[in-house]
């Protein structure tokens, strides 16, 4: 598996980014970067999580424990729980989902399946 100065690097160029694009992101130096990059410096796991949402891929990828860089489903699935909770107008609507009859519950779900089925979801 690859080190950490070898994906950074990889993913980088992939981004069709230089050095001094990822420091500005990180708000840092661009020789510390390349610090990074040579194996020379640490980099720190706040900014190894920036950049693996940055690059769309795992901390584990980019800390080179594995070789597929598609985030874990299990990662994907609580950002977009947190993403949908911090959501104010979700958060109303999800609050007032309990509340609701059992008849409008399932016309909410047969509308849903409508919407997944075509694609609009």
């Amino acid at each position: 598996m690859a080190t950490v100065p070898q994906r950074l690097k990889e993913l980088r160029k992939q981004a069709k980014l230089n050095q001094a694009d990822v420091a500005k992101f990180l708000n840092i130096s661009e020789s510390a970067y390349g610090y990074y990059e040579q194996g020379r410096n640490e980099i720190s796991i706040s900014s190894v999580q920036k950049l693996a949402k940055k690059y769309d891929v795992s901390v584990a990828y980019i800390l080179g424990e594995t070789d597929s860089p598609t985030l874990y489903v299990e990662e994907k699935d609580e950002e977009e729980f947190q993403a949908f909770a911090n959501d104010p107008s979700l958060q109303k609507w999800y609050k007032e989902l309990p509340k609701s009859k059992e008849e409008d519950l399932r016309k909410l779900r047969k509308m849903w399946e409508i919407l997944k089925d075509n694609g609009e979801l």
